[in-house]
């Protein structure tokens, strides 16, 4: 009884089975998107039809349904009686010739079906059906007294209806405010540039006024005496005088505004005060996204330079922002101001600690000619001169005994400072200031910055904000202790970015064995973040997909290199700018590149777990990835000699060093000593080659960085994150024709089934579905390419599905059988 009630139950289910394939099966959907475009099209025509056979057809098929049965003579529409009846309906019991914005709603719906370019339909019906009512009401209100003994409702009978209930209840002036109000609403919701052209319209009406005022004013003043035109003369030169003199004053309070020299009674002690480069701008100024047409690329023809002259004055600029045109970027609000901009100066600790250094430096027969204090927000720094004949090495050998009298952690000797002839004296501010990020986001040096990927990381001794390009770099090795400031380093960076590129020119990999410091991106999943093709995770964590990710980097970089040597260009920015006055063909392969940033944490774990699988893609990407936009940043809390190799080294020019616990370490790092000299909290050494910059970074906490992400996270974004090719290895790797299906794998029926269902022929959805290892799903992909249900590789996207339903498949597998 058990067999057969299990027979039974397998048999009433098969045909569930075969409905759920067949609604999901991609042909269902084009004849469904096939059927609904050939009703659109035939309704549009029926209403076409009616602005000429209209009145002669209305007295046939007044009051007629759809449905009627039968048929009548003299129909002269142009698409029958059934054609009459529906432009009838459409055009006067309906909207009018607003009805043509739900048929374009319509062609929507049947692109989607039909897998034409992807289109968001609630977005698309929210518009057509706001335009459809509002024309309507519009086109009744405004014209349709004109069309009063006519057969055609310009608005249709709801137009008519809603726009004398308006006029009624709140008169032609209330009906009119209301009908431009709601239009404004509406070209609001479908374009974000409607507020700023108001903004723009409304001060250049403004000046005009203003220019005509002056004009007015000035043809009173010339109808004056020649007495008034004298005097007036004479307060002028007076005027002028006087703001020159003016100007004098500025200029010399400008001058000393720019040192802020504090005197001090000592004559050769002064005190800088640097009051920062940059002056906060508010609001705050944001990248513009250009409207510009999305056009297609045309192929080429004839002779390239004019064709591509043709194509760029006809279709303007390719802008691949408008993927995402309403796209806004995070608002300055969304972090925390922690302190004033102002620095606050304490003279007796200033005044104490040049009496301390001077009288160490004499106590061991060093005099000192000059002092001079630059006070930072956590480091102050003491310039001092030697007299003739002191040699440098006799003060740098002083170093302890300086933090001895001074009591304080963290003092480093410059000797000499670079480019001057005085020798520097880092010492920590008994009160340090916080430098928050909000004060460097905002500041004039990064606004203003031209770099392809800025960074803010803080502010140096001198309170200037330190913004440099990671694309000089071109990566970016970070190390120090725990605790001492790293992951918020890395926040810092990413929040830079953040604010200043578009999603569609950055794209995140984020790779976190400790699997908590950057969870908190996965909102931005859809924006910035790119991963392997059917991967859950947004943020890589597992080691074994860490390998295949770099190596699906490498992949990315050697197919941007193939595209790089078509386009007869050396880096990513002549591509792009070629690609964006449409001079490459999307036709042939080309597409616009976005900048990839690599950020690795705790790179020492990856390196015990996996060892020479995660060195050797980094090796190769950090060698040859910078022309193509690829750029990595690794970040270790123990930089021993056997995590920072000699390789990774040599490729990692640009390094930063949080506090680190002894001064093997800081050589380890920076080829120099200083690191271990630090106060740690985000006090860093910033190395790019010989020059080390000592910087406190910018503190952005877990919950600003929270905000940024949810606020990106909320907004429209891309269907996936940005999928990486899939990456073939050596084991996998061979051609077709080898591959002998005699000797299939036990899991190949299942596997077929599982990618005809889901229409998509990737690995990683083999590995995760079925639990096996990445080389087992490599053949079993193979085994298929060889039956012809999936088709060959195709870089990062998945590739083909050949077999369209299920009955097809088990053709081919019955075939494989015999």
């Amino acid at each position: 009884m058990t067999r057969k009630s299990t027979a039974t139950k397998k048999d009433s289910d098969a045909p569930l089975s075969k409905m759920k394939v067949f609604f999901k099966s991609s042909a269902t959907h084009y004849i469904t998107g096939l059927i609904i475009l050939g009703l659109a099209v035939y309704a549009g025509i029926s209403m076409l039809s009616f602005f000429f056979t209209g009145a002669a057809d209305q007295s046939k098929v007044e009051g007629l349904s759809l449905f009627q049965s039968g048929t009548i003579d003299g129909i002269e529409n142009w698409t029958g009686m059934r054609g009459a009846i529906l432009s009838n309906i459409l055009m006067n019991e309906w909207f009018g010739i607003s009805t043509f914005f739900l048929l374009a709603f319509a062609l929507f719906v049947a692109l989607r079906l039909m897998k034409s370019p992807q289109f968001h339909l609630l977005r698309k019906f929210i518009i057509c059906a706001l335009l459809t009512i509002w024309s309507s009401v519009a086109l009744a209100f405004f014209l349709g007294r004109f069309f009063k003994e006519s057969t055609l409702y310009i608005g249709g009978k709801h137009g008519f209806v809603i726009s004398d209930l308006l006029v009624n209840n709140f008169g032609i002036p209330g009906t009119l405010l209301i009908v431009v109000l709601v239009f404004i609403i509406i070209m609001t919701l479908i374009t974000s540039q409607t507020i700023p052209f108001l903004i723009r319209s409304t001060a250049r009406k403004k000046k005009e006024w203003n220019w005509w005022k002056k004009k007015n004013e000035k043809n009173e003043e010339n109808e004056g005496n020649e007495k008034n035109e004298k005097n007036e003369g004479n307060e002028k030169n007076e005027k002028n005088e006087r703001n020159e003199k003016n100007e004098d004053n500025k200029r010399n309070i400008d001058n000393n505004k720019e040192t802020s020299i504090l005197p001090v009674k000592d004559a050769g002690f002064t005190i800088n005060v640097p009051k920062g480069e940059e002056e906060e701008v508010s609001p705050f100024v944001l990248p513009e996204i250009p409207e510009i047409s999305p056009l297609p690329f045309l192929p080429k023809t004839g002779n390239e330079d004019e064709e591509d002259e043709n194509l760029l004055s006809e279709l303007g600029e390719y802008d691949p922002t408008l993927d995402l045109s309403h796209y806004h970027y995070p608002t300055i609000d969304l972090l925390k101001e922690y302190n004033s901009s102002e620095m606050q100066v304490n003279m007796e600790e200033q005044n104490a600690n040049k009496n301390k250094i001077l009288s160490t430096l004499e106590s061991f027969g060093i005099k000192i000619a000059t002092i001079k204090a630059t006070v930072g927000p956590t480091i102050t720094l003491y310039e001092i001169q030697p007299e003739a004949g002191i040699r440098i090495a006799k003060i740098k050998n002083l170093e302890d005994d300086i933090a001895l009298n001074l009591a304080a952690l963290g003092i480093r000797i410059i000797a000499p400072i670079p480019g001057k002839d005085t020798i520097g004296i880092e010492v920590p501010n008994r009160e340090p200031q916080t430098v928050s990020m909000r004060s460097v986001i905002v500041s004039k040096r990064f606004q203003e910055a031209k770099y392809e990927l800025p960074i803010a990381l803080g502010k140096t001794i001198t309170n200037e904000t330190f913004v440099f390009d990671l694309c000089k770099m071109p990566h970016l090795l970070v190390a120090g202790a725990t605790g001492q400031g790293k992951s918020v380093g890395l926040n810092a960076i990413i929040t830079s970015l953040l604010y200043k590129k578009h999603p569609s020119q950055l794209k995140f990999v984020l790779i976190d064995p400790k699997k908590v410091e950057f969870n908190i991106y996965s909102d931005i999943e859809k924006h910035f973040l790119a991963k392997l093709p059917d991967e859950e995770e947004p943020v890589i964590t597992d080691v074994s997909k860490v390998v295949q990710t770099l190596n699906a980097l490498t992949k990315e970089m050697d197919d941007r290199y193939n595209l790089l040597k078509k386009a007869h260009v050396r880096n990513i920015k002549e591509y792009n700018e070629k690609f964006i006055k449409r001079r490459l063909n999307p036709e042939k392969g080309h597409r616009f590149m976005p900048y990839f940033v690599v950020i690795i944490d705790e790179f020492g774990d990856l390196i015990m777990t996996a060892g020479k699988e995660v060195e050797l893609p980094i090796a190769r990407i950090a060698q040859l990835a910078r022309a193509v936009g690829i750029h990595m940043i690794i970040a270790t809390q123990r930089p021993s000699v056997s995590i920072i190799t000699g390789i990774i080294k040599a490729n990692f020019p640009a390094r930063i060093a949080f506090r680190v616990s002894a001064m093997v370490d800081s050589r380890t790092i920076l080829d120099t000593s200083g690191a271990n000299q630090l106060v740690g909290k985000g006090d860093l050494l910033f190395s790019q080659g010989s020059d080390l910059t000592r910087v406190q970074c910018a503190f952005v906490d877990t919950p600003e960085v929270e905000k940024i992400a949810k606020f990106i996270g909320n907004q429209q974004g891309y269907p996936t994150a940005f999928e990486l090719p899939e990456f073939v290895g050596e084991e996998s790797s061979d051609k077709p024709g080898a591959v002998d299906l005699s000797d299939r794998d036990p899991l190949f029926e299942e596997t077929a089934r599982l990618i005809v269902i889901h229409q998509q022929g990737s690995t990683s959805l083999i590995q995760r579905k079925f639990e096996v290892g990445y080389n087992r799903a490599g053949r079993l992909m193979d085994q298929l390419e060889a039956a012809g249900i999936v088709g060959p590789a195709r870089g990062s996207k998945p590739r083909e599905v050949y077999i369209i339903d299920e009955y097809h498949l088990e053709q081919i597998l019955n075939n494989l059988k015999q």
